[in-house]
């Protein structure tokens, strides 16, 4: 693994220069941002439908905030620093895999009384199951694991995270939030990716624009985007409108006063003083958030596994040996209570983190260290959320295409070593390929085990199953 450290510009324990690490920062805020933020969209649009079903009113609870949901990241990821001793470049941010649990907090007669309150609940069961498996691998070791999930199970895995987002990828680079004509958005996409790939590719080993090459792809993408929908504003031509400047013009709506600057998340703990009365009425709620949160962590724990084995690959150090993998999961698991106490969201390791550290070279944990600290303060400025809600989705699209991109060839380069020729392996590797790409997914009312969880499963299955064949068997 030593060997993955010669590409790494910072390592694990440097420190680039101040004023770097700022701007370090920001480029990792940015690529896991856009993901964080639109959990909690999403979960408002699912109480939205409830509302119209008439399982929820309203008024027994505000809209989950965005703003809350970053606060709880960067809150969360440094609480995985901590456990970690500041040996693991990972960020933690707002989990989709939660998001049926999430919204189940939400539905039903004492679901609805309950509210936000049941968020909190669901993300401490949900920590609970790592804090008991952490226990577990702190006496077992991990040797059990590597033998579970060795390479040629967690490469392809980890290649289908990244595969399994290409559609999200692909999608975004298509839409123009204004309304303007996809092609128009694809040529604004392409142009983000192209000046990514450049920065990244043709500048010097240790400059600025090979160490933020995302910042400035996904600046270029915008003024592009901009100038492309002022000239059809000018000349009212909707095929050019790439940009919706609402976010922008939200801030002055009122006028321009420290609101527009400055505004306090509205938190999750700040609205679950009325769900205490109606849970000490009906504790059998408990049992209801436990079934939709408890499965849905263990599903989540293989993801855990399968990202740190990625960036420990990329890093040239195994983390599941050192800090070790029951460091990481207690981590990730208070970090998850931590970040739903603020944010409402159960946080996890982001793929895209991962694959940012992959292309820039830059594993210095106090570059994760500070995009925590700016994820918190950020929060509270309402013009940078603005600004990043404004970032259209095909420029988004255009930096997802290499992120997502580096996360499948991240597991694609872990079963190089892997003996293809053993039919053995080929049939482990070809199980969680088309189980992943094929999305394989299963639902038990509102628990859903992922197709990443699903490909993993059934790769595990089959590994463990073919493993007693002798080597001269076949001969």
């Amino acid at each position: 693994m030593d060997k993955a450290q010669n590409n790494l510009i910072y390592q694990i324990k440097d420190r680039p220069p101040f004023l770097s690490t700022i701007i370090f920062a920001i480029q990792q805020l940015l690529a896991i941002m856009a993901a964080t933020l639109v959990v909690p969209v999403i979960i408002n649009g699912n109480v939205a439908g409830l509302i119209e079903e008439g399982k929820i009113t309203w008024e027994m609870t505000a809209q989950m905030s965005p703003a809350a949901a970053l606060f709880g990241a960067g809150v969360g990821t440094i609480v995985y620093l901590l456990f970690t001793k500041f040996r693991s470049p990972v960020f933690l941010g707002s989990s989709f895999a939660f998001l049926g649990s999430m919204t189940a907090a939400f539905a039903g007669a004492v679901s609805m009384s309950v509210g936000y309150l049941g968020l909190i609940i669901g993300a401490c069961f949900a920590g609970l199951v790592y804090v008991v498996i952490a226990i577990i691998v702190k006496f077992a070791g991990v040797k059990w694991v590597n033998k579970l999930m060795p390479a040629v199970v967690i490469g392809p895995t980890v290649a289908i995270i990244g595969l399994s987002l290409a559609g999200n990828a692909v999608g975004d680079l298509q839409t123009a939030p204004a309304g303007g004509d996809s092609r128009i958005a694809i040529l604004v996409g392409l142009v983000t990716l192209a000046v990514t790939m450049i920065c990244s590719v043709y500048t010097k080993r240790k400059s600025m624009f090979r160490l933020i090459p995302f910042i400035i792809g996904i600046l270029a993408g915008y003024v592009f985007a901009t100038i492309l929908t002022l000239i059809g504003n000018a000349t009212e031509t909707q095929a050019l409108m790439i940009i919706n400047f609402d976010p922008l013009k939200a801030l002055a709506a009122d006028g321009v006063g420290l609101k527009t600057f400055l505004t306090v998340p509205d938190f999750t703990f700040l609205n679950i003083k009325d769900g205490f009365k109606v849970l000490s009425e009906n504790w059998g709620y408990l049992g209801t958030i436990a079934m939709a949160y408890v499965p849905v962590a263990f599903v989540v724990f293989a993801e855990h596994i399968a990202d740190h084995k990625n960036i420990s690959s990329i890093i040239g150090k195994d983390l599941l040996e050192d800090p070790g993998l029951h460091r990481t999961l207690l981590g990730d698991g208070v970090g998850s209570m931590a970040g739903a106490l603020f944010g409402g969201c159960p946080n996890t390791t982001y793929g895209e983190s991962i694959a940012c550290v992959a292309i820039t070279g830059n594993a210095s944990v106090v570059t994760i260290f500070t995009a925590a600290i700016c994820a918190i303060l950020i929060a509270f400025f309402a013009p940078f959320v603005a600004f990043v809600n404004s970032i259209p989705s095909c420029v988004m699209g255009g930096v997802c295409m290499a992120l997502y991109g580096f996360i499948a060839v991240s597991g694609l380069k872990m079963i190089q070593k892997v003996n293809l020729e053993d039919n053995k392996n080929l049939f482990v590797v070809s199980v969680i390929l088309i189980a992943g790409i094929g999305g394989l997914a299963v639902s038990f009312g509102q628990v859903t085990i992922t197709s990443i969880a699903c490909a993993l499963i059934l790769g595990i299955l089959t590994n463990v199953m073919l493993s007693g064949k002798k080597k001269d068997e076949t001969k």
